[in-house]
């Protein structure tokens, strides 16, 4: 038999219809969370002096791999030596801090995390970390420039996987729910999408011209379009009033404008200004510190459209969620313990 029907009268489905779910906060985890902060952070470390490798074009230092000139990574006189060794080795040494980080968060998000794509996605940092490792080992003994640029580009990927998890542990994702989505969010769809692979496509670029001494004019040209989906961004998120959403994208403007500051500042160091009587000096300090900024930014540019791509599709979930719970009930609705 059917369940018998009962009907419901307008004031009734006005009821029904306006309730909308509450999102259960997941159990945070704040040792979790304070780790994946400080596995993001550690990253920092390899990646500046990963920059400053391409910067001085120390990145064949040596010519073996895993070894350092026939030592082992922890038995080579790093502490002796100078130059473009201690530069290489310090990059080696930090790649496996980074390393060990990676392995204790995959650990723990696995001790402590209860979703399961967490879970994965924390899984997936250690995975990334070592590919990265086997990228830089390969651009070592393959001497090619050309993995150079791939371990670069792949290297942004993972350090936004890492602040990501971040997002993902925090106690504002965990407690996201319908009532942060106060805002039109159909604006923010295009641009959530389209500005990180922008970003990550300028990235790209610019180790065209770091690694393989090509592309520079392509590289200035897309820094116009680049600046556009930023600012562009940047006020549909200011139009749809939700905080959480205007923060990461006025950060993610600040970061672009220093970022192409930092660019102008590149070319001046590399080219010279004439009208200002500056000349370029080659390998000088101010080169070398410049220029490694203005890839590190680059970095941390790209990450911060990641992380406002992933608050944008949070809401955007949500608020799916909460539409369809608002829609119309039929007038007969199936009484609870009805008899099959």
């Amino acid at each position: 038999m059917s369940p018998p029907m009962v009907a419901l009268g307008s004031r009734d489905l006005l009821v029904v219809s306006t309730v909308k779910p509450r999102m259960n906060p997941k159990n945070y985890h704040p040792w979790l969370h304070r780790f994946a902060i400080a596995t993001a952070c550690v990253a920092l470390l390899p990646i500046v002096l990963g920059a400053l490798v391409t910067t001085l074009k120390a990145g064949m230092a040596f010519a073996d791999w895993p070894s350092s000139d026939g030592y082992g990574m922890f038995s080579y006189p790093w502490l002796k030596s100078a130059g473009d060794e201690f530069i290489e080795h310090g990059h080696r040494l930090a790649g496996i801090v980074i390393g060990l980080f990676s392995i204790g968060l995959t650990v723990l998000v696995w001790r402590q995390e209860s979703r399961l794509w967490v879970r994965i996605v924390g899984s997936l940092v250690l995975v990334g970390v070592i590919a990265q490792g086997l990228l830089g080992g390969l651009r070592v003994l393959n001497n090619d420039p050309r993995l150079a640029l791939v371990h670069g580009a792949f290297g942004a990927c993972v350090f936004s996987l890492m602040a990501a998890m971040v997002l993902l542990t925090s106690r504002s994702w965990l407690n996201t729910n319908e009532s942060k989505v106060d805002g039109d969010l159909s604006s923010l769809k295009p641009y959530a999408i389209l500005t990180p692979i922008v970003l990550l496509t300028q990235y790209i670029m610019g180790g065209y011209v770091r690694h393989l001494n090509t592309g520079l004019d392509e590289h200035l040209g897309f820094a116009f379009v680049v600046l556009l989906f930023v600012v562009l961004t940047a006020a549909a998120a200011h139009r749809s009033g939700i905080l959480w959403l205007r923060r990461p994208a006025w950060m993610l403007l600040v970061l672009t404008l220093i970022q192409i500051g930092f660019g102008a500042g590149a070319w001046v160091t590399r080219f010279g200004f004439a009208s200002a009587g500056y000349v370029a000096v080659v390998d000088s300090t101010f080169q070398t510190v410049v220029r490694t900024v203005h890839m590190v930014l680059g970095m941390l540019v790209f990450m911060t459209s990641v992380i406002f791509s992933l608050r944008a599709f949070r809401l955007s979930l949500i608020q799916r969620v909460v539409d369809s719970s608002a829609r119309p009930l039929p007038k007969t609705l199936p009484m609870a313990g009805g008899v099959a």
